[in-house]
């Protein structure tokens, strides 16, 4: 009889890896495979049923955490320690803890740079979040994607987003305002600064 052949798909799900962690054990011999005529990686049960027994240890992980201004720094911490804690629980103890203390609406911040560096170098299979906003205000699908494509998946931890404070959701609709008014009549017009100012009175009024 035959032994049944896993697909690296199959395997990363047995054990709750990604993709690329599972090449990693077999490019390392820490799993056996055999390899077909296409080209594709198979495991054999016995394989599967040997780690079982003998769990991989797991690869690393990065937190991100982030807040927008400095005075939120004890929020920020929170994060961290929560994030970092939640990893911990989940088996892994290599972590990469990363911040910034940035509105997500801006895409040039120190502590993403390095994150996308971690992603697209598949030094990282997972990134822990608080709430999808904490990595990026729009999009997050998208990015998502990017990640998982790299074999890096994105887990929030919290289920429920917690309302956020009122400051940090004026300034970043004020900076969408500014940027589009920017786009549309120029960044030195006068009439970008009237649309600017008269959203900051609208928001002061409310």
């Amino acid at each position: 009889m035959t032994e049944k052949l896993y697909t690296t798909g199959e395997v990363a799900k047995i054990f709750g890896v990604s993709y690329v962690a599972v090449k990693k054990w077999a490019y390392a011999g820490k799993i056996k495979y055999i390899k077909t005529p296409g080209g594709k990686y198979r495991y054999p049960e016995s394989e599967i049923r040997r780690l079982l027994g003998e769990q991989m240890p797991k690869g690393k992980v990065a937190v991100y955490a982030r807040v927008s201004s400095a005075d939120q720094k004890e929020d920020l911490e929170r994060q961290k320690r929560k994030l970092v804690e939640y990893a911990k629980s989940k088996g892994y103890q290599n972590i990469e803890v990363i911040e910034d203390i940035a509105s997500g609406l801006n895409e040039n911040r120190k502590g993403l740079n390095k994150l996308f560096k971690l992603v697209t170098e598949r030094q990282i299979e997972a990134v822990f979040i608080t709430y999808k906003d904490r990595l990026t205000r729009f999009g997050f699908k998208y990015l998502e994607a990017f990640f998982n494509s790299y074999g890096c998946k994105i887990e929030t931890i919290d289920s429920e987003e917690i309302k956020e404070p009122q400051q940090e959701l004026v300034e970043d609709l004020i900076a969408i305002v500014t940027s589009f008014a920017g786009r549309i009549y120029g960044a030195r017009s006068h009439k970008k600064r009237r649309v600017v100012e008269a959203v900051e009175s609208a928001i002061r009024d409310y």
